[in-house]
């Protein structure tokens, strides 16, 4: 067996719309497929998916209760962007209304880079990870 990378996540959202405007206005992701009847939307983010799945929908009712800042589903989950130019992303975050985080040289699949933690809609923290600027461990 060899692991390619992240295939997808799966983030229950208390507000898909709010949700939508994060992963697709402010990150880039796109709209892959829908199916309106499970209540699951699936974003492209390169060769990745994330799936939102609204709390309220058939899907996101069997993971019950909303996520909250107390109870969240997950820790983190990383995308790999290029390029990683700090001004440029926090400038296009705060215009989609979200606050850039600190900056720090962190470990990734591909090393060690720059990276950015951000909040979506609902408390889930997302890392920004640019390109290695040294290998590691």
């Amino acid at each position: 067996m060899k692991l390619l990378g992240l295939d997808h996540v799966v983030l229950r959202v208390r507000d898909l719309d709010a949700a939508l405007g994060f992963y697709v206005g402010a990150l880039g992701c796109t709209e892959e497929r829908r199916i309106d009847a499970l209540g699951l939307v699936q974003l492209r983010a390169g060769a990745s998916l994330i799936d939102l799945v609204p709390v309220d929908s058939p899907l996101g009712k069997a993971g019950g209760g909303a996520p909250d800042p107390a109870a969240k589903n997950i820790d983190h989950f990383c995308l790999r962007i290029e390029p990683f130019e700090t001004g440029a992303l926090a400038a296009h975050l705060r215009a989609h209304g979200v606050e850039p985080g600190d900056v720090g040289e962190r470990y990734g699949a591909d090393g060690y880079g720059p990276s950015m933690y951000l909040r979506d809609p609902d408390g889930n923290v997302v890392e920004l990870k640019g390109p290695p600027v040294r290998r590691g461990p």
